[in-house]
């Protein structure tokens, strides 16, 4: 376990005090500015893509637009970001892999309704609501599938509710990191001139915060260790 993962709120704040000082006040700057956009109250689902580039793609979508999770199910795929295409999105990201020995789908999608979450997939083959008309006043996980099958019956059939990007053209569908972008800058754009509490919880700013200095800053797990040693931290939470 890394130093930092299990810190009370006092001490996390003390440490992203500390580390402030290895990072230039432009780029501290950007990171307050930034997580006033962050929100989990939506949040992605990737089942089993195997396209890297495309998935990758989708992760720098959920940053430019502040998604800040990425739930990433591998039921025969692993999936492999690709550098190139994220351009250094996903280390902004907090991204959670299911690939347990079960059924990764049912874990991943399961253990979402349990935190609150309305499962919606994403499917042009189901009736029910585009990005303009759905609801988003409870939080909500969109699932995305592979570009030849889209989602898994089963993931069709753990879905609260089903959304579709209206086209009038030939083709029935959009690549994946397409679809992704529309839905999550339409989405998006709508909580933030709503009424709805989408924004992360103090605390919750916090942690996200130590994680982007924790990536930024070179060694920055000695440096940690050697902070909390100083202010002889046992046990962080008792």
């Amino acid at each position: 376990m890394y130093p930092a993962d299990d810190l009370s709120p006092d001490i996390t704040r003390e440490l992203i005090a500390y580390l402030q000082q290895f990072v230039t006040e432009e780029r501290f700057l950007k990171f307050r500015e930034a997580l006033r956009f962050r929100t989990r109250h939506l949040t992605i689902a990737l089942e089993d893509i195997f396209q890297s580039h495309n998935a990758s793609a989708v992760l720098r979508t959920c940053d430019c637009f502040g998604i800040q999770n990425v739930h990433i199910i591998e039921n025969r795929n692993k999936f492999e970001v690709n550098a190139d295409v994220a351009l250094g999105a996903s280390k902004w990201l907090d991204l959670i892999r299911y690939n347990g020995t079960g059924n990764n789908t049912v874990a991943c999608l399961t253990g979402l309704k349990r935190q609150g979450y309305r499962i919606v997939a994403t499917t042009p083959h189901k009736e029910g609501f585009t990005p303009e008309s759905m609801p988003l006043d409870q939080k909500t996980v969109l699932v995305f599938g592979t570009e030849l099958a889209g989602l898994t019956p089963l993931a069709l059939e753990l879905a609260d509710d089903y959304i579709c990007i209206p086209m009038v053209g030939f083709t029935e569908s959009l690549n994946i990191s397409v679809s992704a972008a529309i839905f999550i800058q339409t989405l998006t754009n709508r909580l933030r001139s709503s009424e709805i509490d989408w924004r992360l919880p103090e605390f919750e700013k916090d942690t996200v915060l130590l994680s982007w200095l924790r990536q930024s800053i070179k060694e920055s797990d000695k440096i940690t260790r050697e902070f909390l040693g100083k202010s002889q931290i046992v046990n962080p939470k008792s």
